[in-house]
């Protein structure tokens, strides 16, 4: 099994979108390309990244389907000595024991070999199945902003969705935010919601999901009342689902 990207760079943007919620992870590498679905360690998020084999990749030889399962901080780790421009050859062979290669190119050959962890009894979740009422479209820079709004009054956000608007509200001991968006008078939003929506999410895992997003590119937003809020974005070819559990306050 053997794979090239023609620019390590890419690899690099990817792994650090997974690897803000998980330390671990096992990748699904088929003829068709990589595919990561699993839970964070409180398991109350979700990560579904799907990388098909395609213009990113220089070489791609897969013959049979192979999990591999590492250390995504340590990978990143790596990854981010590559070079912009350094092709990064990634490889694996059962004959040189339980690790894997990965080798750039540039200027100067430099390999590393990163142990792989057996995570074989980890079964890949489902993809949650959910009625989600609400759909927002827009700028993934605005909505990294209102999170940083969000951070200095709250923990948590609050999310609400109506016919065109989309509020963000926010309340905690240090103050209280409010803000309002409308499909109406911003054309880089899209909001469609057939009914009145809320709910409450942590603000810090939003972060992390959406930190990956390419500021000038759209991020896809669905939630409903009470129910989880799932976050979809792309960086060029790469396709990366999240969900998180909402906060359901008692009565």
């Amino acid at each position: 099994m053997e794979f090239s990207f023609k620019d390590s760079k890419f690899f690099k943007q990817c792994i650090d979108a997974i690897g803000g919620l998980l330390d671990e992870g096992s990748f699904e590498i088929s003829k068709e390309g990589l595919h990561l679905r699993s839970l964070d360690p409180s398991q109350i998020a979700m990560v579904d990244f799907k990388l098909p084999k395609g213009v990113h990749f220089s070489h791609f030889d897969v013959e049979d389907p192979r999990t591999l399962s590492v250390n995504l901080q340590d990978l990143s780790k790596i990854i981010s000595r590559g070079k912009t421009g350094e092709k990064l050859t990634i490889s694996f062979d059962e004959k040189e024991g339980n690790r894997l290669s990965l080798e750039f190119a540039g200027d100067a050959k430099r390999a590393f070999k990163l142990p792989l962890l057996d995570l074989r009894e980890a079964i890949m979740p489902k993809e949650p199945k959910v009625a989600l009422e609400s759909t927002v479209k827009l700028r993934a820079g605005h909505f990294k902003d209102m999170l940083k709004d969000v951070v200095l009054v709250s923990s948590h956000l609050q999310l609400i969705a109506d016919d065109h608007s989309f509020i963000v509200e926010a309340h905690g001991d240090s103050g209280d935010l409010r803000i309002e968006n409308s499909s109406k008078t911003s054309k880089d939003m899209e909001v469609h919601s057939p009914t009145l929506t809320k709910s409450m999410y942590p603000a810090e895992y939003l972060d992390k999901m959406s930190r990956g997003a390419v500021d000038s590119e759209p991020i896809h937003i669905e939630f409903g009342t009470n129910k989880p809020i799932k976050l979809k974005y792309k960086i060029s070819e790469a396709e990366f689902i999240y969900f998180l559990a909402p906060r359901v306050e008692s009565a």
